[in-house]
């Protein structure tokens, strides 16, 4: 009886559901179609207007410029347009030409749309191809044609005409656009006719800049079009409206005929729907081979899968009932998972933080350890009283490792801060170049004591947005490593110029030893170095390139070294600041 009872109550919610939704879709079909679509039409019409509006604004508004933005809108989105002044006269934009090279000169064929068929332009012209063309000129200069015939057949023009012969280079004309583009340009006229009628009540809208929406009806066709009508941006040469016109491709007959098809499919439907319930509540054991193969994974520890029976029947007791032992059991495994891995974790945290302690200890003691060696043995020489002659040189070298230590300690303090995230940036527009020669300057006694020079290779003068100080720090630490390994004689190029739109990198290359392939990604860790030998003949603290990593790792920067065919190259990039007025150097 229970079995019955879920057979019987299967086969009657499927079968109402089907209906009750397919009865919902035809009434929604029927009542709010073609309304949504005509809604949706007007709403997109105006808001590629208002794109169209701020684009016309950008460029000088009656030249080949915005003839060609108005070309290319109305074959993008099937739209007819016209602007018109404030005074609500049309301004002759011809947005369609196709531009050919004779061998005397270029020459402009304009494609009004006002008398042009869709037939009176070849199909499938592309830049490229030889045209023949025979119109009259529209210009003193013989450079504009009002064209009559393209590809004419006749050896000689027509008395009155002149014939262009030559290659196209240049050509906009109506793509994707309606059955007859020029017919439906040329209907603009008939709506905006239309419109003067009435314009009173709109004119306030327009000016308070507030779009104009309505219906106009063609009468020898009998197609509805949407029309947009909305004032532009302010220019310098008074105001401006433009008057768009897109057609309501007729929905009311295919709606009509759909609820028709519908009414005749329903019976069919409806048998379906029967023999599938039927058939559906036939499957009742289902549930059950359901509930055995999830008792099987349980049993095997897999919860990925559940029983998913709903129903307030014993099946769907028995199922809620599984699912939440399965999902007991799964959640109580999972933290026990988690715990385990956490616990890991923390293990191997502790264990690389004890190792970074080791490290720096040990980094730490042998920096310091050899200029303490050397300033001990030169303060027991100079204790020893020393000859007159090298008591100068020794107080000489124990300042300069007493430099070294110095210098050390600090760059250790400023790595500290960036570690600690205590270092905030201070972004403003720079300029790059002047920054980079400001720091080359401070070189001078670095490069004349190696005979070295900087070359400074700038397309033009690049703006950034960075911190100024922080950068002059990455800049100062990257030459400064460039001229310690620069061999002597040699020159370093320092080369800034745009990667990308919106990106500018600098790049710092100098002639001298390479660096270990294995060894080009570990450079920027503290301390690290590919040959310790190199630190006492170089100089250095091996802590520059981990703070210059710091810094540009706040900048966002992408940074890197290469090694090249002379030496290596360190690069870097930053965001491009908004252009700007550049004063004149001082």
């Amino acid at each position: 009886m229970k079995k019955n009872g879920v057979v019987l109550k299967l086969f009657v919610v499927t079968s109402v559901m089907i209906v009750i939704v397919f009865s919902i879709a035809m009434l929604v079909e029927g009542l709010f179609f073609e309304r949504f679509y005509r809604t949706t039409k007007i709403s997109k019409l105006e808001q590629n207007v208002q794109e169209f509006g701020r684009q016309y604004a950008a460029v000088h508004s009656g030249g080949d410029q915005a003839a060609h933005l108005l070309g290319d809108f109305m074959n993008q989105h099937d739209v007819s347009i016209a602007i018109f002044n404030h005074q609500f006269e049309r301004i002759s934009v011809e947005p369609y030409y196709i531009r050919i090279k004779s061998p005397a000169k270029s020459i402009t064929i304009r494609i009004s749309s006002d008398g042009t068929m869709l037939n009176d332009i070849p199909v499938g012209l592309h830049i490229g191809d030889h045209l023949v063309v025979d119109g009259l000129y529209m210009d003193e200069k013989d450079t504009i044609m009002q064209p009559t015939k393209l590809q004419p057949s006749g050896a000689q023009p027509e008395e009155g005409l002149s014939r262009v012969t030559g290659t196209i280079t240049d050509l906009l004309l109506p793509e994707d656009r309606s059955f007859n583009p020029y017919y439906q340009d040329t209907l603009i006229q008939n709506a905006l006719g239309n419109w003067m009628n009435k314009m009173e009540t709109d004119r306030d809208r327009l000016t308070k800049g507030l779009p104009v929406q309505m219906e106009w009806t063609d009468q020898w066709s009998g197609i509805v079009y949407a029309v947009v009508v909305l004032s532009l941006p302010e220019t310098g040469e008074g105001g401006r409206y433009v008057f768009a016109m897109t057609s309501l491709q007729p929905v009311g007959e295919a709606v009509s005929i759909l609820t028709q098809y519908f009414l005749y499919l329903a019976p069919v439907i409806l048998i379906l729907v029967t023999l599938l319930s039927l058939i559906y509540s036939r499957i009742v054991s289902n549930p059950l081979v359901k509930l055995s193969k999830a008792a099987t994974r349980m049993a095997e520890l897999d919860f990925s899968q559940q029983p998913s029976i709903t129903s307030k029947d014993e099946f769907g007791d028995l199922s809620r009932s599984m699912n939440t032992l399965s999902q007991n059991l799964d959640a109580t495994l999972k933290q026990l998972t988690e715990a385990n891995q956490d616990l890991q974790e923390e293990v191997a945290k502790k264990e690389r933080s004890e190792q970074l302690r080791k490290e720096l200890i040990a980094n730490i003691s042998h920096e310091l350890k050899t200029p303490l060696g050397i300033v001990k043995g030169f303060a027991e020489g100079l204790q020893d009283d020393v000859a007159t002659d090298k008591r100068e040189r020794y107080l000489h070298l124990i300042v300069n490792e007493t430099d070294r230590m110095n210098a050390l300690i600090m760059d250790m303090l400023e790595l500290s801060k960036f570690e600690a995230k205590a270092v905030r940036l201070h972004p403003k527009e720079i300029y790059l170049g002047r920054l980079v020669r400001n720091v080359a300057s401070s070189f001078a006694h670095q490069l004349a004591s190696k005979n070295l020079h900087i070359d400074v290779l700038e397309t033009e003068e690049w703006a950034v947005q960075a911190d100024p100080r922080r950068m002059e720090q990455v800049v100062l630490n990257l030459l400064s490593n460039a001229v310690r390994y620069a061999e002597e004689h040699s020159t370093i190029r320092i080369q800034i110029q745009q990667a990308s739109p919106g990106i500018i990198m600098t790049r710092i290359d100098n002639v001298g030893p390479s660096i270990p392939e294995g060894d080009l990604e570990r450079i920027w860790d503290q301390f690290y170095r590919a040959e310790r030998s190199r630190d006492r003949k170089f100089g250095g603290t091996g802590l520059g390139l981990a703070i210059v990593k710091n810094i540009l790792d706040l900048h966002g920067s992408r940074y890197g070294a290469e090694n090249t065919k002379q030496g290596v190259t360190f690069y870097f990039t930053l965001e491009q600041a908004e252009p700007m007025i550049i004063p004149e150097e001082s």
